[in-house]
């Protein structure tokens, strides 16, 4: 593998519930290992069919605001159908269409350039899967 790009996959214990879990902190360790303070992208990809990579704030109620949104936009009922799983569960399939499954971010000088109250999170309201893999790259 070249020294300008370089891949790890994150193993994310997402749990039971719907959550928004921050994965920033992550990401900037990656790059304090990999990047050698270079400018590049770092993209974030989730394998999964039913989970999204999103830029949002989190701390102040913003997390749960997302996940609140994502209940009036795509109800856990019967109405979907892709039907197997928990009930609902149709809806997490069509997730990725509103929170996509990638992210790609700057970097510069090694860091991670994000907004004040940027944070880099995985979405995922698939209660079926608690284990979910994140693949970072970093390409110089």
């Amino acid at each position: 593998m070249s020294h300008a790009f370089t891949t790890r996959v994150l193993n994310v214990a997402s749990g039971s519930r719907e959550r928004v879990v921050d994965l920033t902190r992550d990401c900037e360790e990656f790059l304090r290992e990999t990047s050698d303070g270079r400018d590049g992208l770092l993209n974030l990809f989730v394998p999964h069919a039913t989970a999204g990579i999103a830029v949002i704030e989190t701390g102040a109620g913003s997390d749960d605001d997302l996940l609140a949104a994502l209940h009036t936009l795509l109800p856990a009922d019967n109405r979907w159908q892709h039907r197997h799983g928990s009930p609902g569960h149709g809806r997490d399939h069509v997730l990725p269409a509103l929170v996509p499954p990638h992210a790609t971010l700057p970097v510069v000088g090694g860091r991670l350039e994000l907004g004040t109250w940027q944070s880099v999170c995985l979405v995922d309201t698939n209660v079926d899967n608690p284990n979910r893999q994140v693949r970072l790259s970093f390409l110089a």
